[in-house]
């Protein structure tokens, strides 16, 4: 199966979620499309392959998308919640990992629990899948072992993941009506309110601000201020427009409303963040 792309996976463009430097090639990311029956239940593969020269280390930092994330790796196998921060994580040595990303429906069914019990933090595989998590985490690691960068390898993991997800597929009313209200944000830059949202789906307040908590663990307003970051990293490593015309394309009241939120959750002030991350 070739990367959901269409392209060489070696250069594939930095997503608007991952906050990478793009001249640390220590790592690769091989994306592949869910199967066309587990499309509701989760978004794609993707398997990061790195080698990080002894002594250094490549830290990830990520604006995570509002779904959860289940990753083997060769040594930890996690469910994990969604990071409602950056997410980090730091690569040492030669390594790979198997992640799958769910949909917004996904993490309810999968652990029969309100989403907010995992936000910002992750359990062992095996306390959402049981056994079988055991074995699944076992099998993917040998079919990873020899050759962590052959597309023989990804399809034999993915095949693994897919048997063990497909008791799941059927999406419930609410999960499918969570995955609508996902999408509207995601794709529509002009949704900058809460109130645009309800309007959308006939829903109210309370009903909306239910159904986020459940399924994602967080609030409708996350949703918006998440995905207005993700646009404004994305903005800013083409250093396309001037600060204060950015705020005000993004829905932001003034340039210092737009900074103080970047800088809080991704760590720099926007101008630093162009510096550093510019290409």
């Amino acid at each position: 199966m070739k990367p959901d792309t269409g392209e060489d996976p070696e250069q594939q463009p930095i997503e608007r979620a991952h906050l990478n430097d793009p001249i640390d090639t220590t790592s690769k990311v091989f994306r592949y499309p869910a199967a066309s029956e587990l499309t509701a239940l989760m978004r794609r593969y993707w398997i990061p392959v790195w080698s990080v020269p002894e002594g250094e280390d490549s830290v990830q930092r990520v604006l995570q998308y509002p779904v959860c994330l289940a990753v083997v790796a060769q040594d930890y196998a996690r469910f994990y919640g969604i990071t409602s921060g950056l997410s980090r994580t730091t690569l040492t040595g030669d390594g790979w990992a198997v992640g799958v990303m769910f949909t917004p429906a996904a993490g309810h069914l999968l652990t029969h629990r309100p989403v907010a019990a995992f936000t910002d933090r992750f359990a062992d595989l095996t306390d959402v899948f049981g056994e079988e998590g055991l074995l699944l985490t076992r099998s993917i690691r040998t079919a990873m072992a020899s050759a962590p960068r052959a597309p023989e390898s990804h399809r034999a993991a993915m095949d693994l993941f897919d048997e063990a997800l497909r008791p799941f597929a059927s999406i419930d009313d609410e999960g499918l009506l969570i995955n609508r209200v996902v999408a509207f944000v995601e794709d529509n830059p002009d949704v900058l309110r809460v109130e645009q949202v309800r309007d959308e789906f006939g829903m109210s307040e309370r009903a909306l601000q239910r159904l986020v908590h459940r399924r994602i663990g967080l609030t409708p307003k996350w949703l918006i201020q998440r995905r207005r970051l993700q646009e404004a990293a994305g903005r800013l490593r083409e250093r396309a427009i001037p600060l204060a015309e950015m705020a005000a394309l993004l829905g932001y009241a003034d340039q210092p409303h737009f900074v103080r939120d970047f800088a809080k959750v991704v760590g720099m002030t926007p101008a630093a963040f162009a510096e550093k991350y510019g290409i």
